[in-house]
């Protein structure tokens, strides 16, 4: 049986996870947010005291990391580490930073690639992240660029924050956002940039409901669905 990924890339804020997730419900996919991969073993790092940064002691704690996903019933993506749910803890702002220190590592972003592509090869699936359709995906069936400029990303995220109950502050959240998108973009392995084949979706002047629609509308004409 032949299986069909859609691979959706972009910078920190643009809306990727709420948009996929919702795609793949649309669609009858699975949905795995690669992104909140990573921010399990940010989160590991900081919780063992490691600089997310620090090459060498991050891939020292690789071989007692267990990263592992489930779906809840109502289709839900639950990250484990080491069993723990922590599907609460890695959307803590601090985790963000951490995220985007250990997927610049090489050597991370091997350990969880095959674990990526293994979950391509077994379901239909909507994947996001940085580099789904350039070196995780490079043959998905659909691949798409979704973007909107910093200020927009900024507000978004600011207002998740506030939204969580977390303590948060609108200027240093763009600061963040800004130096994220440096760092993902100038990374030696696997930069942030869009595919050759990829369509590009800016959602800066458009609202969650407009965003989904253009998605849709665009996997059912490239899919035939």
């Amino acid at each position: 049986m032949s299986f069909r990924a859609i691979a959706i890339d972009g910078p920190s804020g643009a809306g990727k996870s709420t948009l996929a997730k919702r795609l793949a419900q649309g669609l009858g996919f699975l949905y795995l947010d690669t992104g909140a991969i990573y921010r399990t073993v940010g989160l590991y790092a900081l919780r063992q005291g490691v600089a997310p940064g620090d090459e060498a002691a991050v891939l020292a704690l690789l071989p007692s990391l267990t990263v592992t996903t489930a779906y809840a019933q109502d289709g839900l993506q639950h990250m484990y580490l080491n069993g723990e749910d922590v599907t609460e803890a890695i959307r803590q702002h601090q985790v963000s930073d951490a995220a985007s220190q250990v997927s610049a590592i090489p050597g991370v972003r091997a350990y969880l690639l095959e674990m990526q592509r293994r979950f391509a090869r077994e379901n239909d699936v909507v994947m996001d992240g940085r580099d789904i359709g350039t070196v995780v995906l490079p043959d998905a069936q659909l691949k798409i660029f979704l973007t909107a400029q910093p200020e927009a990303r900024a507000r978004r995220r600011y207002d998740e924050l506030i939204a969580r109950g977390q303590q948060a502050d609108y200027e240093q959240v763009l600061r963040d956002v800004m130096d994220r998108d440096w760092r993902d973009t100038h990374r030696d392995i696997a930069p942030l940039r869009q595919a050759e084949d990829a369509v590009a979706v800016d959602t800066t002047q458009l609202t969650l409901e407009e965003s989904w629609e253009r998605l849709f509308q665009i996997a059912k004409e490239r899919l035939s669905l």
